[in-house]
């Protein structure tokens, strides 16, 4: 019995001692903890002076790689190119180019709908607050199988043809990049700007 005694003290000795020392080395000091926080840069400068000038990857943006890019359309009409367009030749092609994907008028899909039925889903024509975003959009990401291959003449007439089946504008309108940011849309009134600053007071 002393002997299993002496086997089980030292066993919970052993066992003690094992936790005590796994506790000690699981649970930093505080200390230790703020000596980690200050010291995370220990050695990055040395390191930094280390770097090439250039690393080697990728290729230089020149001046005409960056235009092929920068073509974002704001909602008071800046970037919009020189141009214009009307929903009879925006109606050709569309049939081209957009039916396959949103239906022959918009809205019978099988993929997002464009035009405002009789179900109330969020469409161009209910939920969009600016006439610019339809040409902007179209032309970065439109046609899906082929995101920026339309000319702005195409982008000009699909976005009256749209805002024409929505019952933005009349068939016989022509949009140009001085009266496309003139439009307002239906649900131009349902969004206010946010003119908080610095604090949760809406006003």
């Amino acid at each position: 019995m002393t002997k299993h005694g002496a086997v089980y003290l030292s066993i919970g000795g052993a066992v003690a001692f094992l936790v005590c020392c796994e506790t000690s080395d699981s649970v930093p000091s505080a200390t230790s903890l703020r000596q980690r926080e200050t010291d995370w840069s220990e050695g990055l400068d040395a390191y930094q002076a280390t770097w090439p000038d250039k690393f080697g990857i990728g290729s230089p943006a020149d001046k005409s790689f960056i235009a092929k890019w920068d073509i974002d359309v704001r909602p008071d009409g800046k970037g919009l190119p020189n141009g214009e367009g009307t929903a009879k030749n925006g109606a050709v092609v569309y049939r081209q180019k957009c039916a396959s994907c949103h239906g022959a008028h918009g809205y019978e899909g099988p993929e997002d709908k464009l035009v405002t039925d009789s179900t109330g889903s969020n469409t161009i024509g209910n939920y969009w607050p600016y006439a610019t975003t339809i040409f902007d959009y179209v032309r970065r990401a439109m046609p899906f199988n082929a995101p920026g291959s339309l000319t702005d003449q195409e982008v000009y007439d699909i976005t009256a043809y749209l805002l024409y089946l929505n019952g933005v504008i009349k068939e016989e309108n022509k949009i140009t990049a001085t009266t496309l940011p003139q439009i307002e849309m239906p649900a131009r009134k349902r969004y206010v700007l946010d003119d908080r600053h610095g604090g949760p007071q809406v006003r």
